[in-house]
């Protein structure tokens, strides 16, 4: 009779468990729609600075392709010049760079070649990122919103099915008798491998590690105002070490060089050559004095900015991401096991076999307690002797006990 007792007291007190389980999911989903709201947002305004940066880029090819056509008159004066002046630059950004910073002069002066070789003669003289750079900064932001909203697509989906699941156990809870559903809420209460893996692509383990690993190694750094660079032979990294530029204002780190070669194009006035293809006379026109130089500028210091802004766009997403994610983890670890009922049979029954006891007002001994939770084999448990088999209190006991035990000999999901 004191079984019986014990096991009706235990499941009454599993069942204000799952109760309380099914309320936080709920909490949970509320979280998650929220964040759909703002991904919405994002969604929106990440499109429009897209469509503003492309109109820019298709603004900026057109004003070039009319500088180029102006430059055709003048071809082969233009061709001469620039074939001296490619060296001479070289040379002088080499010189330069190596006067300065300890290792790499080696890698700018291939890079360098190969941006000179694909670069028009009056293109140096244009200010503003290089289209080809602002096109491979596109490339690379199309593919870090990918990852992104892969990411966010997996866990909306997690999200959606602990809900719906948890949703299914409500039902049992509401339409059958207790004996259905309470003896099967121990063994996912700890968040077993085999219980919670089942929702999601394996290894998975929680949803803040999705974000995490992006968060570290700074995800969504652009290679126009993010850097990062590895250690040199001698295991620095030269981020402080600064190039003066010969002319005007402003400088160049080693790494800026080192990451973009095409910096180097910044020393043209430091050879003669360089300087004459600026005002080499086509017909009568100087295309470099003329308004299509003005408006490409325009045109690529708007793409700059647009391509700058998608980028923070993508990185504030990616930061209130990291931490739902992080409240998410919080709701699941106290309340997503609920969801594993679903799926249950009365196959699983949390039942006290017996109860060894010795009454003795004077001199209470602790109670030994053989209970069988859900698959496991049968557990021998030790309840306070402070604690009597007649106080409620002790089912509760015996089930969280028998709950610890089983977390003991079970995987659990961190």
């Amino acid at each position: 009779m004191a079984d019986l007792n014990i096991s009706i007291q235990g499941e009454k007190y599993l069942d204000q468990q799952i109760e309380n389980a099914i309320n936080g999911v709920k909490e949970m989903k509320t979280v998650m729609q929220k964040s759909s709201e703002d991904h919405q947002n994002f969604l929106d305004a990440l499109e429009k600075t897209k469509q503003q940066k492309e109109e820019a880029i298709r603004t900026a090819q057109e004003m070039e392709a009319r500088l180029e056509q102006e430059e055709e008159v003048c071809n082969e004066t233009t061709r001469a010049l620039w074939e001296e002046c490619k060296p001479c630059l070289k040379n002088t950004c080499i010189k330069y760079y190596s006067r300065t910073c300890s290792s790499g002069s080696g890698l700018v002066g291939r890079q360098l070649e190969e941006v000179l070789n694909r670069t028009s003669p009056f293109s140096i003289f244009i200010n503003g990122q290089k289209i080809d750079t602002l096109m491979q900064e596109e490339q690379r932001q199309n593919k870090e919103f990918k990852d992104l909203e892969d990411r966010y697509t997996e866990m909306e989906g997690g999200v959606d099915s602990i809900f719906s699941d948890s949703m299914k156990v409500a039902d049992h809870v509401h339409y059958n008798p207790p004996m259905f559903y309470i003896p099967n809420f121990l063994s996912p209460y700890i968040r077993r491998a085999r219980s919670v893996r089942s929702l999601f692509r394996n290894p998975f383990h929680n949803f803040h590690s999705m974000f995490s690993p992006m968060m570290g190694r700074n995800f969504f750094g652009s290679m126009m105002d993010v850097d990062s660079d590895s250690p040199n032979e001698d295991g620095n990294v030269n981020e402080d070490v600064v190039i003066t530029r010969p002319f005007g204002d402003g400088s160049m780190t080693c790494r800026e060089i080192r990451r973009n070669s095409a910096g180097c194009l910044k020393f043209r006035d430091e050879c003669q050559k360089c300087k004459e293809i600026e005002h080499v006379d086509c017909s009568g026109k100087k295309p470099l004095e003329g308004p299509e130089k003005e408006k490409l500028e325009e045109a690529l210091a708007m793409a700059e900015r647009f391509t700058q802004q998608y980028s923070s766009l993508l990185r504030r997403f990616e930061e209130q991401m990291f931490n739902t994610s992080s409240v998410l983890d919080l709701f699941n670890r106290q309340f997503g096991w609920v969801s594993s009922l679903a799926n249950n049979t009365k196959d699983g029954i949390f039942r006290v076999q017996t109860v060894v006891c010795k009454d003795s007002e004077e001199n209470p001994v602790d109670t030994k307690v053989s209970v069988r939770l859900f698959d496991s084999p049968p557990m021998n448990l030790t309840v306070p002797g402070d604690i009597p088999w007649t106080d409620p209190k002790f089912s509760e006991v015996v089930a969280q006990e028998a709950l610890d035990r089983y977390k003991e000999t079970s995987v659990v999901v961190k």
